[in-house]
C-alpha cells in the first residue's frame, strides 16, 4: 500500500519512514556492512543501531558504500549512558564511528530509573537537535509514566519512543497515551522475540493462507496498520528481501481483529523498570 511506503511526520519537523532496519545482534564488520547494504539494496531507507550493538562503525560503512546519499537514509542509533554530558559524549562518539556530522534520530536508549537521570539525559538530546547534531530526538523503552516526566520537565515529549511490540504484547494504553501526545510508536521485536511461536499460531497462519503470504509477512503488515513505525531484522539476504515485501497487500478488519486477540499483556523482552 502506498500510502505505507511515505514518510511519518515526526514532531520536530522531520519524517521518519514508516519502515525500517534493525540491525540488533549483528556483528560488526563484514557482517552488518553485509547486511545493511543488502537491505539498502532493497530498498530499505530507515537504518537502525545503538551504541550498545558495536556495530556503529560497520553499519556507517555500509551506509558509505552503498551509493545512496546520505540524505536519502535515515540513521538512527541510541545512547546507553545517561547524564547530560555523558550522553553528549556518547553522540559525538556515535557520529565518529558512524562516519557522518549529523544523526536523523538518537534515543535513550532505556529510561534507567534506578539512575534516575534520564530527563537530564533527554534535555542534552534537545539541546543536541538544536545544535543541529540531530534532526529528530527521542527515546526507547520508555513507560507513561517516564515519558510524561520528560514532557513536563522539560516542555518537550519525545518525537518517537521505540518499544517491544508484537501481537503478543501490542502496548494499547501506551499507544493512546502516544497519539494524544504527538509521540510515534515504533517496533522492535516486531515478530516476537521467541522464534517461530507467532508464525504458529492458527489465527496467523490461517490470514497468511488467505492472502498467499508468509506468516511474517502477515506480523508485519499487522504492525503497519496498528499505525508503527517498523524495523525487522534479519543476516538472511533472502529474509531481508522477504519482509519487505509488505507495502502491497493490506489485511482486513477481520484479520486484523484475529490477532489482536493474540495479546498476553506480558513482555518477552526487558522490564523498562528493572533495566539498567
Amino acid at each position: 500500500m502506498s500510502e505505507l511506503s511515505t514518510a511519518v511526520p515526526l514532531s520536530g519537523g522531520a519524517s521518519i519512514p514508516r519502515y525500517g532496519y534493525g540491525t540488533f545482534r549483528i556483528e560488526e564488520g563484514a557482517d552488518v556492512r553485509a547486511a545493511v547494504a543488502t537491505a539498502l539494496e532493497t530498498g530499505y531507507r530507515l537504518v537502525d543501531t545503538a551504541v550498545g550493538y558495536k556495530n556503529e562503525t560497520g553499519v556507517g560503512q555500509a551506509v558509505k558504500e552503498s551509493g545512496v546519499a546520505r540524505g536519502d537514509i535515515f540513521l538512527t542509533s541510541k545512547t546507553w549512558d545517561h547524564g547530560y554530558d555523558e550522553v553528549r559524549r556518547n553522540l559525538n562518539e556515535s557520529l565518529e564511528r558512524l562516519g557522518t556530522d549529523y544523526l536523523d534520530l538518537y534515543l535513550l536508549h532505556w529510561p534507567r530509573p534506578q539512575v534516575d537521570k534520564y530527563v537530564e539525559s533527554w534535555q542534552a538530546l534537545l539541546d543536541a537537535r538544536s545544535e543541529g547534531l540531530l534532526r529528530s530526538a527521542g527515546v526507547s523503552n520508555f513507560t507513561i509514566e517516564h515519558l510524561s516526566r520528560c514532557e513536563t520537565e522539560t516542555g518537550s515529549a519525545p518525537e518517537i519512543n521505540q518499544v517491544e511490540l508484537h501481537p503478543y504484547f501490542s502496548q494499547p494504553e501506551l499507544r493512546a497515551w502516544h497519539d494524544d501526545h504527538g509521540v510515534i510508536t515504533e517496533s522492535w521485536g516486531p515478530l516476537g522475540l521467541r522464534a517461530g511461536d507467532l508464525f504458529d499460531e492458527p489465527a496467523v497462519k490461517a490470514v497468511a493462507e488467505a492472502h498467499g503470504r508468509t506468516p511474517a509477512q502477515v506480523v508485519l503488515r499487522w504492525n503497519l496498520q496498528r499505525g508503527n513505525v517498523v524495523i525487522p531484522k534479519s543476516e538472511t539476504p533472502a529474509r531481508i528481501r522477504e519482509n519487505w515485501e509488505v507495502l502491497d497487500f493490506a489485511l482486513t478488519d477481520q484479520d486484523l481483529a484475529a490477532i489482536d486477540a493474540l495479546d498476553t499483556g506480558k513482555r518477552q523482552g526487558g522490564d523498562p523498570l528493572e533495566v539498567n
